[in-house]
């Protein structure tokens, strides 16, 4: 997944990200979180604050800071949050939201990424519509 410090979107899921490398964790399965904003011009996105950021809010995934973008852009990613789920044949088998209500996490009726994983998991069919994830552009070096 594509995420940031900054960006608003993120910090609205933030605890949310976190259960889900939780939960993923216990089925065996690893989360990612990448950073691929520009430093320079959005600093709470430096690696020194990554890392402290992940530190304090105790993250349960990896965080990795993308420096020359150049991640973001072999994956295509376009904004804060995205996310890429891919099938044991790394063919991308999910590209859509975390769940169903992004600003609100007791309106939350379908967690949609962790389904989208649980379904690859098991061996099942990912058998509903993909709403695209809504955030911040990625913010690139000019």
């Amino acid at each position: 997944m594509f995420i940031c410090n900054h960006c608003p979107y993120v910090k609205a899921i933030e605890d949310r990200l976190i259960q889900l490398g939780h939960d993923l964790k216990a089925r065996k399965i690893n989360l990612i979180g990448i950073c691929s904003n520009d430093e320079k011009n959005y600093p709470e996105d430096s690696f020194e604050n990554l890392k402290k950021r992940s530190i304090e809010k105790k993250y349960s995934f990896i965080y990795l800071h993308d420096k020359t973008q150049e991640v973001a852009k072999n994956f295509g990613a376009v904004c804060t949050p995205d996310y890429f789920v891919y099938d044991k044949n790394l063919k991308l088998a999910y590209r859509g939201r975390l769940d169903d209500s992004w600003k609100d996490a007791t309106a939350v009726t379908k967690r949609e990424l962790y389904d989208a994983v649980i379904c690859l998991d098991e061996n099942k069919p990912i058998d509903f519509l993909e709403t695209p994830s809504m955030g911040c552009s990625i913010k690139w070096i000019k």
